[in-house]
């Protein structure tokens, strides 16, 4: 059977989606609610990986492991066969994952109080670990244009006159926007001129839908490149999450002294025993099962649109140009927020993100994830259907 098709029962398997929805929700009894809320697929790994981590276990020993050149090769070839972009070895520094990545680029590069720069809605890490940090974060909202975010550049540069840091979101996450190269060359100029150092998050850059590419704005930043620290991991693009593995690509030899120093200081040096061979069997052997899963998920988010918007008037979904996020706006059914997860909860038995979670400017919001077997995701918009408008499927 069709490995995006078959149905795994995910369930007591220590999972954060399936296991944990009781302590998220705040719901005693969880049996009966289906989880399509946080970004991790229902679907197994690329079988190269599942081969490479099943002859690793085999092995047996699991002693203290290193980020070998094969390693670092393996993401060389495939930015540069994906996105055209050369990096060199030496500008790698590798971590346990992206959000400790940014987490330490924030602690290294910036001081208490300094303000730090997000354009929401956003991924939540990026003003959490600011203000958990005690920075001030200046929140500079993206705005919708026919029905895709973009960004206020007047807002965003009035934010940047205060700012030494900004986190951009490329893919942003919870939208799906792929930024253009003129949006991202913008956003250089604006920085440049105001002296402020860029952390891109490029987690999603592989999922890739219909027509969109991949700019990583460390790659057409020219001179520039060195105030950019870019985060990259296979996690997202290969399901991986479970296995912590990822990259800052910094060009500047200074600040990687830095961050290396930061790391010995808080330990943070060495990766598990599974990420080496996790990540290079994603990006030597891989490939094709990504093809063949952005196909599986270009088709679910029309489905998924086209279902939600008809079977709840009212509904707008907007149109990802990357992920497997939906980000659906529910502004016109004139309930609140608290409302609908209530509804969602209570009532359709399914759990979706709130859209406040990503702040203020995901209020009226959900965001609903679609990487996942086609009979689940109907089973969840007939759910969401139920829960916003009272009618079951017959």
């Amino acid at each position: 059977m069709n490995s995006f098709q078959h149905v795994y029962d995910r369930k007591n398997t220590r999972s954060v989606k399936w296991d944990m929805i009781g302590e998220i929700y705040g719901l005693e009894d969880t049996s009966d609610i289906l989880p399509m809320w946080i970004a991790d697929m229902d679907f197994p790994a690329p079988p190269a990986i599942l081969k490479a981590l099943h002859d690793r276990v085999e092995h047996s020993i699991f002693g203290y492991s290193f980020m070998c050149e094969e390693c670092r090769t393996s993401v060389i070839n495939w930015q540069e066969k994906r996105n055209d972009w050369k990096i060199e070895t030496d500008w790698m520094l590798f971590h346990q994952g992206i959000i400790p990545a940014i987490a330490s680029i924030i602690e290294t590069f910036t001081e208490k109080h300094d303000k730090i720069v997000v354009t929401p809605p956003v991924y939540p890490p990026f003003f959490q670990l600011a203000e958990h940090q005690d920075r001030e974060v200046l929140y500079s909202p993206l705005v919708v244009q026919d029905g895709q975010y973009t960004i206020d550049f007047k807002d965003f540069e009035e934010k940047l006159k205060q700012a030494a840091l900004f986190i951009l979101c490329n893919p942003h996450n919870p939208g799906g926007r792929v930024w253009t190269v003129d949006e991202l060359t913008e956003i250089l100029r604006l920085c440049t001129k105001h002296d402020v150092l860029i952390i891109s998050d490029e987690i999603h850059g592989d999922l890739m839908l219909g027509e969109s590419r991949h700019t990583p704005i460390a790659k057409i930043a020219g001179k520039e490149s060195d105030r950019v620290f870019t985060c990259l991991a296979p996690t997202k693009t290969f399901n991986l999450a479970g296995i912590q593995v990822a990259m800052i690509i910094a060009t500047d030899k200074e600040k990687r002294a830095k961050l290396e120093k930061h790391a010995l200081a808080h330990g943070t040096g060495m990766l598990n025993a599974f990420a080496p061979t996790a990540l290079t069997a994603a990006y030597n052997d891989s490939e094709p099962w990504l093809e063949e899963m952005l196909k599986t998920i270009a088709d679910n988010i029309e489905f998924a649109r086209s279902e939600l918007e008809k079977k709840v008037p009212g509904l707008q979904v907007m149109k990802p140009q990357s992920t497997y996020l939906l980000w659906i706006d529910y502004s016109k059914l004139n309930l609140t927020e608290d409302e609908v997860m209530k509804k969602l909860l209570l009532t359709g038995k399914v759990a979706l993100e709130p859209g406040s979670k990503y702040g203020s400017a995901g209020l009226g919001y959900l965001r609903l994830n679609a990487a996942c077997p086609r009979e689940t995701l109907s089973e969840g918009i007939d759910r969401v259907a139920l829960a916003l408008t009272g009618k079951k499927e017959k």
